[in-house]
């Protein structure tokens, strides 16, 4: 095995790394935020916006992100309306398009994780909540939403990681993230084995960053759970 070329090549993808966490954290902040109105929407109790969250969910659940993206990015152009607005400009980048299927497609799941994890929170919490003047915005903030957070913490730290290797798929669509740049090299120099290895332990390092910051965010969310050295000793 060659090392050189492989340090050569290892240097070569981690200038694509930047790339791969931009792409990574813009799709994850706004499909985190497009999933809390399809939360909200899922559980309103109307049934014309729980009917479209539900649709919503089926469809870019039920369907392959990657024909999800080929859409966006080869389809937007197509109607009139996109091309001709002030949107285009920013549609027809490869990048928006890889973010937009991205955040679009994680939407879906994490909407579901987040309503698990609220139908966790037990109502007898709600209900001391309640009973002491809690409503509204207040109970949502400090009882609801950390709680359905914790519970719903495992199952989200799944599609984050899923979402991180979910990127190497934006190189179909012209991004040079750290899939598309060791596509490119494969190309140039015919060493499939060697590059792809050297993406493997990337986009591996990258997801061990990110399970134990998961890890960590859990461990702190669970401090109340965790029994006093006292009480142990008792």
């Amino acid at each position: 095995m060659d090392f050189t070329f492989i340090a050569s090549t290892m240097v070569t993808l981690l200038k694509a790394v930047p790339t791969t966490l931009i792409l990574f954290s813009l799709s994850i902040v706004s499909g985190g935020l497009l999933a809390l109105v399809i939360v909200w929407m899922r559980t309103s109790g109307n049934r014309v916006l729980s009917s479209f969250a539900k649709g919503y969910i089926f469809i870019f659940r039920g369907s392959p992100l990657l024909i999800q993206m080929f859409l966006v990015f080869y389809g937007l152009g197509q109607f009139g309306f996109i091309r001709y607005s002030f949107l285009w400009p920013f549609l027809r980048e490869p990048m928006v398009c890889a973010v937009l299927s991205l955040a679009l497609c994680t939407a879906g799941y994490t909407a579901e994780i987040f309503r698990g994890g609220i139908r966790a929170v037990s109502p007898k919490e709600i209900e001391a909540a309640r009973s002491i003047g809690m409503s509204g915005f207040l109970l949502v903030r400090r009882i609801l939403a950390p709680i359905a957070f914790r519970h719903a913490l495992p199952a989200y730290s799944t599609e984050i990681v899923l979402m991180m290797k979910s990127t190497a798929l934006a190189s179909l669509v012209t991004v040079w993230e750290v899939t598309g740049v060791a596509q490119r090299l494969i190309s140039q120099t015919y060493r499939t084995m060697e590059v792809f290895l050297c993406a493997a332990i990337i986009y591996l390092v990258l997801n061990f960053i990110i399970l134990q910051g998961m890890a960590l965010l859990e461990y702190s969310l669970s401090r109340h759970r965790r029994a006093a050295p006292h009480a142990l000793k008792a």
